[in-house]
């Protein structure tokens, strides 16, 4: 964990230290896809979802928590939201995150939850994790 750790930390460090004022929040790369404020906010959606993730796997286990990631940011309105309120968020949640992580019971990293909206895929808190930080790489990948 100590090295996911580090990933999370490190984007979470490049975006803030992006002129936030220079990025046009409001480009979409095509007419059906996410305006960048919207894809902080599916940021935001995904942290919220992870977060609750890695907290109900310290206590329990084979669990199933998805989201719809369409639908939770068309209901939220990110792209009328504050893109400075919304980097906020995103920043405390993903803080909560690395906190969880860093505190992390050894003996719970093997556990395994269910994140798939169809059949049963199972994946372990250290592979979540990674997972959850690649997502978000990726994704800012697109913002900046």
């Amino acid at each position: 964990m100590k090295d996911t750790i580090e990933q999370l930390t490190i984007a979470i460090e490049d975006l803030l230290a992006q002129d936030i004022q220079a990025i046009d929040w409001t480009y979409r790369a095509a007419p059906d896809k996410w305006a960048r404020k919207e894809i902080i906010g599916h940021l935001i959606d995904s942290a919220q979802i992870n977060l609750q993730r890695f907290v109900r796997c310290t206590y329990e286990e084979n669990f199933k928590l998805t989201y719809e990631q369409v639908e939770w940011v068309d209901a939220q309105k990110y792209q009328e939201a504050d893109i400075n309120d919304l980097l906020n968020l995103w920043w405390l949640l993903n803080f909560q995150i690395v906190r969880v992580w860093k505190n992390y019971p050894a003996d719970r990293l093997s556990v395994k939850c269910d994140n798939s909206k169809t059949e049963v895929s199972l994946h372990t808190v250290e592979w979540l994790a990674q997972d959850y930080v690649d997502h978000l790489k990726h994704h800012l990948k697109q913002v900046y």
